[in-house]
């Protein structure tokens, strides 16, 4: 799905529109380009105090090193100029106190994007995209998931289900284990949705969640960008 970026347009430029044309977000959602990166990035020496301990929290805990390899690949493939948009348009929050225990949270706007999980010893995630994106016939239609190709994008079919959250075009897709996790991020159909759905709510305009903003958590997300 190529999102209507168009229908938030405002006199005052707003969202990624500031840095990317349309015809530059839709290249980079289907993969045809590379964007060009701020070689720098601006940081909040007291937001990153302020959340080092949780930080070095979740560094304890058996996961650690799984949520740091998937936030990586994240940030990598999911983010579009993740270092010009950080914090602003975009933010990565650590042990989150909101409901649900997540282990660590990416948002945009005022939407959640993606989330990891505690799964055991092991992860699992819930990534949020647009409905339309995974029917077969590309509606609104909630009897038209399209299981088989869910099922492709994973390493096992049981590693995948799936919820429908609140809004009438979100999908929440769940996915159990560091592969499949990483294979849902990989396949070519599913990182498309995933990137037009992050796509909309940074064209929405500011951050809502920048004050939750973990930087140590960030320096894993860009360790693996080029820009």
């Amino acid at each position: 799905m190529v999102p209507d970026m168009s229908a938030t347009h405002r006199p005052s430029t707003t969202g990624l529109r500031r840095f990317l044309d349309l015809q530059q977000q839709r290249d980079w959602m289907q993969g045809k380009t590379t964007l060009r990166d701020a070689d720098g990035r601006s940081e909040s020496l007291e937001l990153r105090l302020k959340y080092i301990a949780r930080f070095e929290k979740l560094l304890r805990r058996p996961q650690a090193q799984e949520v740091l390899d998937i936030l990586r690949q994240y940030g990598r493939d999911c983010i579009p100029i993740p270092s010009r948009t950080e914090r602003h348009y975009w933010s990565v929050s650590c042990l989150p106190s909101t409901p649900g225990k997540a282990l660590i949270r990416v948002n945009a706007s005022w939407m959640e994007l993606f989330s990891l999980y505690a799964d055991g010893e092991g992860i699992r995630a819930l990534f949020l995209v647009h409905l339309s994106d995974f029917t077969s016939d590309h509606s609104l239609d909630q009897g038209q998931v399209d299981q088989a190709f869910l099922e492709r994008c994973v390493t096992t079919p049981e590693d995948v289900s799936y919820v429908f959250p609140r809004g009438e075009d979100i999908f929440g897709v769940k996915v159990r284990g560091l592969s499949s996790i990483s294979k849902f991020l990989a396949a070519r159909r599913s990182l498309q949705a995933i990137r037009a759905f992050n796509l909309t709510h940074m064209n929405r305009g500011r951050n809502a969640y920048q004050a939750s903003h973990c930087y140590s958590l960030a320096d894993h997300m860009m360790s693996g960008h080029a820009g």
